[in-house]
């Protein structure tokens, strides 16, 4: 019986790293543009019909423009665009020229300060707005003013809350957008673990054959040359299944996966892992008489590979001469034992093909547990069986 390595169970990809950006409100240029267009545009207009104290000259334009350019710097330097549209904005009012959209900078510089987390300062720049609406309502005598000035007031007050709104929203997607990278990191080191025991797995797994019949081929080739041949056939189909697997896997890694991907190992295929841990000289018994109707691909999965790193632990490291395999099943979970007569652990750390298994067992819901028996190590592995459609 030549021996036959698992086919390695396809995975799928790695989640995105980026999601979509989101908007991060209009360009700085477009709104420079906008705001310059409506001011200069709408003061000549309100001009025209208006019998201002000083006409609109060159410094009225200057005024005019010197507020969006301030606005510019809304990023490089957010705490410029106050001052510099606080300034443009009471001289030009304080030169008397003719009314018009000349807050319009001002008001939009409140709302970017206070959303770029200045808060102070926006709330400054709204008291100096409503102390010289109050001031210039009470100047004019007019027996209305209390109702403006409070109006002025409240408007300040409602741009500053304005850009404080937007500063929150935007800090609160930052947050999510921080937990949706963290998750997508974990997801993407869960795959990477996933993948690096699955090649391990079958890797291992493959070059432990080869090794196994090898030694078999170097210690029956001087005594009897006629088994020689059947131990080199075991090794030419040993390699070719494992180079066919590893490229595979190396697929995997270029998200080059074939359409049809390959079944995942199941319980059934357990006693081939036992006929291939026989050819090479272990006597290995397999107690099974379960169908394990409940037990799910996942569990399946999980419990095949973890026979199989067993066995080839025991074949490779223990010094072991036989081994027992027990599977049992209840309606709560999947047994999985693997018993041998070999040296044990002997005081050595726990390698990957131990990692791999207590990490496929964890990932389930279940356990692995290592005990030393006199003499050997039993390896034993419990894998809750999860109603159909529930996850652990």
């Amino acid at each position: 019986m030549q021996p036959r390595s698992p086919e390695p169970t396809r995975r799928p990809g790695p989640p995105p790293i980026a999601g979509p950006r989101r908007f991060a409100g209009p360009p700085t240029s477009f709104i420079v543009i906008t705001v310059a267009v409506v001011q200069i545009v709408g003061t000549l207009f309100s001009a025209s019909h208006q019998d201002a104290p000083r006409p609109l000259d060159g410094l009225a334009i200057l005024l005019l423009l010197a507020g969006p350019a301030g606005l510019a710097l809304r990023k490089r330097a957010p705490q410029v665009m106050l001052p510099v549209a606080l300034v443009a904005t009471g001289a030009y009012l304080a030169l008397g020229y003719a009314w018009g959209p000349i807050v319009l900078s001002f008001a939009l510089a409140i709302v970017l300060t206070a959303a770029a987390g200045l808060r102070w300062q926006a709330w400054a720049g709204a008291a100096i707005a409503a102390a010289a609406v109050v001031a210039g309502s009470a100047m004019t005598g007019d027996e209305n003013w209390p109702v403006r000035a409070s109006a002025g007031v409240a408007w300040a007050a409602i741009l500053v809350l304005l850009g404080q709104g937007f500063r929150r929203r935007s800090e609160r997607f930052a947050e999510y957008r921080r937990r949706r990278e963290e998750a997508q990191k974990a997801e993407r080191d869960e795959y990477r673990l996933t993948l690096a025991r699955d090649i391990h797995d079958v890797v291992a797994h493959s070059l432990s054959m080869i090794n196994v019949q090898a030694s078999v081929a170097l210690h029956v080739g001087a005594d009897d040359p006629e088994k020689l041949r059947p131990a080199l056939e075991a090794i030419k189909a040993a390699s070719k299944e494992s180079l066919t697997e590893v490229r595979q896997l190396l697929g995997v890694l270029r998200e080059d996966v074939p359409l049809a991907p390959a079944a995942r190992p199941t319980l059934a295929r357990v006693p081939e892992l036992v006929r291939n841990a026989q050819v090479g000289g272990l006597r290995v018994m397999l107690e099974d008489n379960a169908d394990h109707p409940g037990a799910g691909p996942a569990q399946q999965e999980a419990a095949y590979r973890i026979i199989q790193e067993a066995l080839t632990n025991v074949g490779r490291h223990s010094g072991a001469k036989s081994a027992v395999v027990r599977i049992a099943q209840t309606d709560r979970e999947l047994e999985v034992t693997i018993d041998d007569d070999g040296a044990g652990m002997g005081g050595a750390l726990p390698g990957n093909g131990l990692t791999g298994m207590r990490e496929r067992a964890v990932a389930l819901g279940g356990s692995l547990t290592l005990h030393n028996l006199e003499p050997g190590l039993r390896v034993q592995a419990n894998l809750p069986i999860h109603p159909e459609g529930t996850r652990p």
